[in-house]
């Protein structure tokens, strides 16, 4: 078998019963891997509409057929489970080096099932694999749990785990590995928190089998010129890490600012990219098997980890009026702490702030919760993570947080998960994303800001609506497989389809084109959308939120603009072969073998 190892792990934690199963081969070739194999499995063996914190809902952790490979970028994997959040399916990706280490141990993926009676972690060890008490470990910080683990079973174990926000089933909970890597979106940790699980614990000392190592060598070595030549994956991104980003949205009038209420920070370059690598940078971060190294590691009045990335710092920066660079470093920690969602922390924070400018949450209730109060958004971060007094509110996002205060307008959310760093009112492909999007508001289930922004790999007009749909379906289809396929989405801005079917064929022997990788996205992302609309999640969800379709820019480069959902969602439901209400038709499924 090549670039699958062949074996599922099924850990049913109620029962404390561990069993090896075969991979379904047909499965795999049908929906490749990581997001796609994962959203399968889950389709198949749980009810839609099940109480994602109940024992019912699953949480599969899997890997694609790249990870663990010499592809570049070859170490991402998902975690997928149906999200106590918005209620879709959810699938969130990280990367660090977690996700090889598993399949090293030779699984291709882990299907957590039931609840233990009290606080565990499960350890993988090669063919050794074993539940292990967690109540020592249950309350910690996630560098804490990290450096117990890792003290107990060697510096070459790799952790992930929750923190405090998990277990106390906040719905932004994150999972996080490697300390400051994030399956970040859709409340996955609360899921971990739900069944009592605080860790897994890998370590593998096998390797992936590879069909082809020369081809794969040559497609490798190609793939790796691509990146190295592109400006953004060559340059802008190892050296300023994603928040390059911060001073080219904002010089395009697309930096939400203040709660969306502006889309332009005249104070952005404080927290640029720029600004972080001279004051903040202490080194450069890569994960498995990464030529890019866009990672940042900071340190901030003794404050030192991982990130923050350009979505941490919008939604801690300019969305909640603050220019304090250092304020923003110390709130990316303490999600990373807690093991919070970032963009959906700060981005609560700025709805809340904007409930309390309306007179809609009492002072008392939030001091110091204002735009522009640095000090307060690192407070308030912490006091999310704990779920302590209003914090309990925040931790439940800002969809919830708005209708318990009766505005739900000022909730900047798709399906309750909060949209990321960019105004879809000026970037018009991007935002048909948000609103299609299966698991919610999100930025990476297709990036538009490629080509509507950073002109790759054409430059589109960021305000035309012509040709946008099929954009966003391709966008869309294309993520699909990377996420599937284990690798990140970053080589998307210099790689293509055909590239992906050339390492996938080398490592597995299969026969892809780039026609047939889009395909098997379409695949994937129909399965998506089949789940939820079993789940009750309606098309008419498919919105965004009223501010940006009826209030225009007030000012800066994009001022007078709205976004025109009502135009471009016909012509990507047609695009996609669904009826006019946005419904998958029997013809489509038929066609993607998903009847």
């Amino acid at each position: 078998m090549f670039g699958y190892v062949g074996t599922l792990l099924r850990i049913d934690l109620t029962n404390r019963k561990i069993a090896k199963e075969p991979l379904d081969l047909g499965a795999a070739a049908k929906f490749i891997g990581g997001r796609g194999l994962g959203t399968a499995i889950l389709a198949r063996e749980i009810d839609p509409k099940v109480d994602a914190l109940s024992p019912a809902n699953k949480l599969i952790l899997a890997t694609g057929p790249l990870t663990g490979t010499a592809a570049p970028t070859g170490g991402r994997y998902m975690v997928v489970t149906k999200s106590p959040l918005t209620g879709t399916v959810a699938s969130a990706n990280s990367g660090g080096f977690w996700g090889a280490e598993l399949k090293n141990a030779g699984y291709d993926a882990v299907i957590l099932e039931g609840k233990a009676s009290s606080p565990v972690y499960l350890s993988i060890a090669d063919g050794e694999v074993k539940l292990e008490d967690a109540s020592g470990l249950w309350g910690s910080l996630v560098g804490k749990t990290t450096d117990s683990l890792v003290a107990k079973h060697g510096e070459k174990a790799r952790v992930l785990c929750i923190g405090p926000a998990g277990e106390k089933l906040s719905l932004l909970a994150s999972v996080m590995n490697d300390k400051d890597r994030a399956a970040g979106r859709s409340g996955v940790g609360a899921v971990m928190g739900s069944k009592n699980l605080k860790a897994v614990v890998v370590r593998g000392t096998g390797s992936v089998a590879v069909k082809d190592p020369e081809a794969l060598k040559a497609a490798v070595k190609d793939c790796l010129a691509k990146i190295k030549a592109n400006g953004v994956t060559g340059s802008g991104l190892p050296t300023y890490g994603t928040a390059v980003l911060v001073n080219i949205i904002n010089e395009n009038g697309v930096l939400p600012t203040d709660n969306f209420q502006r889309s332009y920070d005249p104070k952005a370059e404080a927290i640029s990219g720029e600004t972080l690598a001279e004051k903040f940078l202490k080194k450069r971060e890569a994960c498995y098997r990464c030529p890019i190294g866009c990672g940042r590691y900071c340190e901030t009045d003794g404050i030192e980890g991982g990130g923050p990335e350009y979505e941490t710092i919008w939604a801690f920066g300019s969305d909640c009026g603050v220019s304090d660079l250092s304020a923003i470093v110390k709130a990316n920690y303490w999600c990373n702490e807690y093991g919070l969602d970032t963009i959906s922390a700060g981005a609560t924070l700025a709805a809340a702030m904007e409930l309390k400018q309306r007179g809609l949450v009492p002072a008392a209730a939030a001091p110091g919760l204002e735009f522009g109060n640095a000090a307060a958004v690192v407070e308030w971060t912490k006091k999310m993570g704990a779920l302590e007094g209003f914090g309990a509110d925040l931790a439940a996002g800002s969809a919830r947080l708005c209708e318990k205060y009766g505005a739900p307008e000022l909730s900047m959310t798709v399906k309750r998960q909060e949209i990321p760093a960019y105004d879809p009112r000026g970037i018009q492909g991007h935002g048909l994303q948000y609103a299609t999007s299966n698991r919610g508001g999100c930025h990476v289930r297709g990036y538009l800001i490629s080509p509507e922004i950073l002109a790759l790999p054409e430059k589109l007009d960021r305000l035309s609506l012509e040709g946008k749909a099929a954009w966003a379906k391709a966008f869309q289809d294309l993520t699909a497989c990377i996420d599937s396929l284990g690798l990140c989405l970053f080589t998307s801005f210099a790689m293509g389809a055909d590239d992906y079917a050339r390492l996938l064929n080398a490592v597995c022997g299969t026969e892809h084109t780039g026609a047939t990788i889009n395909l098997s996205g379409d695949r994937i992302w129909n399965l998506e959308r089949g789940f939820n609309l079993a789940a009750g999640i309606a098309p008419s969800e498919d919105r965004l939120p009223k501010r940006l379709l009826e209030d225009p820019i007030p000012d800066g480069p994009s001022k007078g603009w709205t976004h025109k959902l009502d135009v471009l969602l016909p012509q990507y439901y047609e695009l996609r072969g669904w009826s006019k209400e946005g419904l998958p038709t029997k013809a489509k499924l038929s066609a993607l073998g998903l009847e």
